[in-house]
């Protein structure tokens, strides 16, 4: 206990001298806060404290007892304070007393010695009279019981007022300790009180002699008288008649005050009986105080009047003082049942219990209270994690907030831990430290003992910090993974059957609440140790949270083809790719908590089984929104004929085309393939390659292998649509040529010279312009690369349809010729080695031209041709490919 105040100072006392006994006035400064505060109050070295009264911080009034110093100084002892000083001293008089063995010339009044002293070593009553000690040395009594001493000395008596005094027995029992240098000074005190004792004969002789002879001349003339008188011998003398009125007198005086002196005689006895009372009202008067102050709470009171009636009356031999002491004491183990049932009552604080154990400890309370608290401590603890388990499994609970039943479970447990088991770690250590038996750190046999109990049930209490940290994970473990707990654990620790699965989110919730729960249970340097188990369960929910994040980011990109609107930008894709992408780029941000390791903490992907499982979600989640992709490109709504572009071509040049394109928009099945080969373009060229940068950036390791798999897997898929939609495209048109070519019975062999490009061709080419248009709508990206497929069939179609002619007219070659070029020379800008070489075969196939005739004729033609579809043939032109829809 910190002291606040500074030491007590004496600085006056009145008076300054006197015989024991005597009532003085003690003044100074810091004297005590109260009567509990003063503890001690000596003067001339003898213990004052008994018959002190404190009065007020600088004024004390107390007794001077009998004291081994003539001269000495003043100290007062108080519990804020401590020990004091003194700046003046008090002389302590020696009172003439006549001891009941010594001689004495004149009468002496008889009077009452009360020895106050508090030795109950010495077997003296308080109210004895004392005779002087014998030997003028202190008693040091020996441990040798009293039986043994009188099986000893059979017979014989220690007391030397006996006739069978023992000098043995007495030194055996009184001065068994003493030295023997004392022992030397005690026989010199007995040989000058021997030579004392015989010149005191003749002391007292001297002293009295005046009063013997005046006894002697009064004696002398009685006698004288007496023989003048003669009668002395006679019956009826004046001797004899002196002794009768004598006689008489003594019997009438004691008729007359019998009653008086027997009044006198038990008016001393109840002035005594009062004069003790007064001199030991704290005692009398303690057995209510003890019943009034535990009333009041005031435990502090009770025990420091205890201590202090203990030290004073606890040996005592007086009947009257150990009957009142008695009924101290039945209270006081009344007061430490009390005290007992409430510490041992939950909930408490930790203020609390150090204050309860401590009381008990300063009341001397049998058994280790301090451990008892403990267990307490511990099997409710257990007890509120339990209950709180069964009001959710019960459906007691009630929850008014948003989180799933499973959240607030974890936060209510984990609280209950957190709240408790601090309180419960630093009471162990301050019975470890002993703190928790005194504040001051004073040092006693019964600390000493509670501090190696504590060291002694080191391993019992790191079992019971086990036992809790481990409910705690197994009831976790029962909520959320309870296929990691064995089929008895959940019994007792799960039975949540209509269990929900928890999101992503919420499992990265429990995390961050179990990572606070541990910096805070690490805080309290519990050994790490007990700990691990913590970071197991944190490492398992952390892999579980990441196989179901991507579990649910499986599930929510399979609805994104449910967004799509079709509407395409700039760049011919739609908003799909982007909303995967920030699909799962938001999943990588959610998971940053998860994956990230803290101190002490083990990384998800140290276990191969984890890394490779994590592969195999995010491979489903690509290939998902993959199939998805798919899916979109079969799937047909509402009326396709209201919506096909085949009439795009008429319009093209509507400024309103692509508003009109974009409102209510349902593309025909053709435009599906086309917006999806164009995102699936966009998937394979920015997209898998932006997630596999997030990937890394986001701590995912092997995400290579993520990407290319992706790639491949969308480039299979382009190539399956594209080429459904090319058969889609080309067959008609491909179709179209040799009816086209042979319409009108047209025959090689047999024609007439040509005018100009026949109508088949033109058809031809309307239709390609119409894909051409239909493509540029939706990407002009993909122009090129459909066009080009298209041209290489119409090619390829015309080279064996050239081959398949068995001969030529010259007008017929020249006719062919002029078709093949003019085909060849409109479309140069889309043409592949593929088409080239089909061209070439075609015009192969074809004889000679026979003179410059027929070639300049070929060549107006081929003019005339492109001339006169310029406006038609304008999309096939080289710059149309830069040109950026607006």
């Amino acid at each position: 206990m910190s002291r606040a105040r500074e030491p007590p100072l004496v600085t006056g006392i009145s008076p300054n001298e006197g015989f024991p006994w005597t009532k003085v006035t003690i003044r100074g400064e810091n004297l005590g806060t109260g009567a509990t505060d003063l503890i001690g109050l000596s003067i001339c070295g003898h213990n004052c404290l008994l018959t002190a009264e404190w009065m007020s911080a600088s004024k004390i009034v107390c007794r001077v007892g009998p004291a081994k110093n003539d001269k000495g100084d003043i100290i007062v002892t108080t519990k804020s304070g401590g020990r004091g000083t003194s700046t003046v001293s008090f002389r302590l008089m020696k009172q003439e007393k006549i001891g009941i063995l010594d001689q004495s010339a004149v009468w002496v009044e008889e009077m009452n010695y009360y020895d106050m002293r508090t030795d109950r070593n010495k077997g003296i009553s308080p109210l004895s009279l004392r005779p002087a000690n014998p030997l003028g040395i202190d008693v040091h009594k020996g441990k040798i019981p009293q039986m043994d001493l009188e099986g000893l000395f059979q017979g014989m008596s220690g007391d030397f007022t006996s006739e069978n005094f023992s000098a043995t027995w007495y030194l055996i029992e009184n001065h068994s300790a003493t030295s023997f240098d004392q022992l030397k000074v005690a026989a010199n005190f007995l040989r000058k009180q021997a030579n004392k004792k015989n010149e005191g004969s003749l002391a007292y002789v001297k002293g009295g002699l005046s009063t013997f002879f005046e006894a002697q001349d009064a004696l002398s003339a009685i006698h004288q008288k007496l023989e003048v008188d003669g009668t002395e011998k006679v019956e009826g003398s004046m001797t004899q008649k002196l002794e009768n009125v004598l006689n008489r007198a003594s019997n009438t005086a004691d008729t007359l005050f019998q009653e008086v002196l027997g009044r006198k005689d038990k008016a001393d006895s109840t002035r005594n009986a009062l004069n003790v009372l007064q001199r030991f009202k704290f005692l009398f008067n303690l057995p209510l105080n003890i019943e009034r102050n535990i009333q009041k709470g005031d435990y502090d009171v009770v025990i420091n009047d205890y201590e202090k009636a203990k030290s004073l009356f606890g040996k005592t031999e007086v009947r009257v003082f150990q009957k009142v002491y008695a009924e101290v004491e039945t209270r006081i183990d009344a007061l430490r049942i009390l005290l007992m049932d409430k510490l041992l009552e939950m909930p408490s604080t930790l203020l609390d219990q150090k204050r309860y154990i401590r009381y008990l400890s300063e009341l001397h309370t049998p058994g280790d209270p301090a451990w008892k608290c403990i267990m307490a401590q511990h099997k409710w603890i257990l007890q509120l994690m339990q209950s709180c388990r069964e009001n959710y499994v019960k459906g007691k609970k009630t929850w008014r907030f948003k989180a799933p039943q499973l959240v607030t479970f974890v936060d209510n447990l984990t609280e209950i831990v957190i709240s408790q088991l601090p309180n419960f770690w630093k009471l162990w250590i301050s019975y470890v430290n002993g703190s928790l038996f005194s504040e001051t750190g004073e040092k006693s046999e019964q600390v000493e003992k509670w501090k190696k109990n504590a060291r002694s049930r080191q391993n019992d209490f790191k079992k019971m910090i086990q036992e809790v940290i481990n409910s705690l994970m197994k009831l976790i473990r029962g909520a959320l993974l309870p296929s990691s707990l064995v089929e008895a654990e959940l019994k007792q620790y799960g039975g949540w059957e209509a269990k929900v699965e928890l999101s992503g989110q919420w499992l990265t919730h429990i995390i961050h609440t179990m990572r606070l729960n541990y910096e805070s249970l690490t805080a309290l340097e519990i050994p790490n140790d007990l700990l691990q188990t913590i970071q197991e369960l944190i490492l398992d929910l952390r892999v579980h949270c990441l196989m179901i994040t991507l579990q649910q980011t499986a599930d929510d990109v399979k609805r994104l083809a449910e967004k799509e609107d079709w509407v395409v930008d700039n760049e011919g894709i739609t908003s799909l790719p982007a909303q995967f992408e920030h699909q799962v780029v938001q999943t990588l941000q959610s998971l940053k908590e998860t994956i990230n390791c803290k101190p002490g903490e083990t990384s998800i992907f140290q276990h191969e089984r984890n890394q490779r499982h994590v592969h195999e979600l995010f491979i489903k989640i690509m290939k998902v929104f993959i199939y998805s992709l798919e899916h979109l490109s079969t799937k047909t709504e509402g009326d396709p004929e209201s919506t096909h572009l085949t009439s795009l071509p008429l319009d093209i040049s509507s400024p309103d085309l692509l508003g009109n394109l974009h409102e209510n928009f349902i593309p025909s099945p053709e435009q599906r393939l086309l917006i999806v080969l164009s995102n699936c373009d966009y998937l394979a060229s920015h997209t898998f390659n932006n997630l596999a940068e997030q990937f890394v950036k986001h701590s995912f390791q092997g995400t290579e292998k993520i990407a290319q798999i992706s790639i491949d897997d969308v480039k299979y898929l382009d190539q399956r649509l594209f080429e459904t939609y090319i058969e889609l495209k080309s067959d008609p048109i491909v179709g179209s040529l040799e009816p086209g070519i042979y319409a009108g019975y047209f025959d090689w062999k047999d024609c007439l010279t040509p005018t100009g490009v026949r109508t088949y061709l033109k058809e031809a080419l309307v239709n390609i312009i119409a894909v051409h248009a239909e493509v540029f709508t939706i990407s002009k990206d993909l122009v090129p690369r459909v066009l080009s497929h298209i041209i290489e069939a119409v090619a390829e179609e015309m080279s064996r349809l050239m081959q398949c002619v068995s001969s030529f007219s010259k007008n017929g070659a020249l006719q062919a010729k002029l078709e093949i070029c003019a085909l060849r020379d409109v479309v140069s800008s889309f043409l592949t080695p593929d088409s080239i070489s089909s061209f070439k075969q075609a015009l192969e196939t074809l004889p000679q031209l026979p003179n410059g005739a027929h070639k300049k004729l070929l060549e107006e033609l081929l003019n005339k041709f492109k001339s006169s579809m310029h406006l038609q043939l304008t999309c096939f032109q080289p710059s149309s490919r830069s040109l950026v829809k607006t």
